[in-house]
């Protein structure tokens, strides 16, 4: 699958595919985005920094900025694009109209330039729960996270998760068990794991997608990273177990309830982890154990329950 030329320059601008010069880094978003700001006052596309090489530009670039902008162009990658749609993995960047929406709306400049995708990509942004929480769980928040899928599988919701071991894993399980559909945000290869989910993906009941190139290892600062892109996609977001002011999940959990981006429900009871019990206390809503509604009841409560967050306000959307 060819790109457009707005999607190809923003893959040769702001990925690391084919680049195996260390000397030589893709832009991250603190540069692009004003780049991408002057692009818009001069009524241009990315596309046209394919052509800096060869045109004056308008955007009265300084030579490094040329000469960076050159540097990373000149590069083919599109060999490495065939390679991965070879494997069924395609690229989708802020550039395309399928780009999911709802990054652009609560993540507004923070949305990753590029994402790459393998599986349904229709299933990024449709109404779902976010589940997440420790890989190691009691058995409260084991019932909670089996519990959760399914209630995601029997409503029609999609289960979004993080595909790591223990709360995303279960979750994630039964919500497919139940017949139903589930996207997991990976912080590392993406490659690797659809190995373990061929059968889902043929189905076109999951999504595996990674702001991340999709052969990367497995890093803290990735996982960290992504953890707001499992929220930013969902209505709602199930807190099962957070460790106390550390980790994934309390860092995930926090800015989200610091931006308003969605209700957050921490699973409540009496053994609960002292990450859940400072959550509820910062703002988030109690999520009761055990859910006295059969599952296919959770989305109107939580609906009902989390009415009462504010709304973002809207802006212009950047390339």
């Amino acid at each position: 699958m060819i790109p457009s030329s707005d999607s190809l320059a923003l893959l040769l601008l702001c990925s690391q595919l084919g680049l195996d010069d260390e000397s030589i880094k893709p832009m991250t978003l603190r540069e692009w985005n004003p780049l991408a700001r002057r692009l818009q006052a001069a009524s241009l596309r990315p596309s046209d920094l394919l052509t800096v090489s060869t045109t004056d530009s308008p955007l009265e670039l300084s030579l490094d900025e040329r000469a960076r902008i050159i540097s990373l162009s000149s590069r083919d990658i599109l060999r490495e694009l065939d390679h991965l749609d070879s494997l069924g993995i395609h690229p989708m960047t802020r550039a395309d109209p399928d780009y999911p929406e709802r990054y652009r709306q609560r993540l507004k400049d923070s949305a990753p330039a590029v994402l790459f995708y393998l599986g349904e990509k229709a299933l990024l942004g449709q109404p779902g729960i976010a589940v997440v929480g420790s890989r190691h769980l009691d058995d409260a928040g084991k019932d909670c996270a089996v519990f959760v899928g399914n209630a995601c599988g029997l409503s029609g919701m999609v289960l979004y998760s993080g595909g790591a071991k223990g709360v995303d894993t279960i979750s994630m399980e039964a919500a497919l068990e139940a017949r139903g559909t589930a996207v997991s945000v990976l912080a590392d290869s993406l490659t690797r794991a659809a190995k373990s989910r061929k059968e889902a993906l043929s189905r076109g009941d999951l999504c595996l997608v990674t702001p991340y190139s999709p052969n990367a290892g497995f890093s803290v600062g990735a996982a960290m990273g992504r953890n707001r892109l499992i929220y930013c996609l969902a209505d709602y977001a199930i807190v099962v177990a957070s460790d106390a002011e550390t980790g994934g999940t309390w860092a995930g959990a926090t800015e989200t309830l610091k931006n308003n981006w969605i209700p957050v429900f921490v699973l409540e009871h009496e053994a609960m982890p002292d990450g859940n019990k400072l959550l509820l206390q910062k703002g988030a809503l109690a999520f009761p154990h055990p859910f006295k509604e059969p599952p296919v009841k959770l989305p109107e409560w939580m609906k009902e329950k989390g009415s009462s967050l504010p709304s973002q306000p809207r802006q212009p959307s950047l390339f």
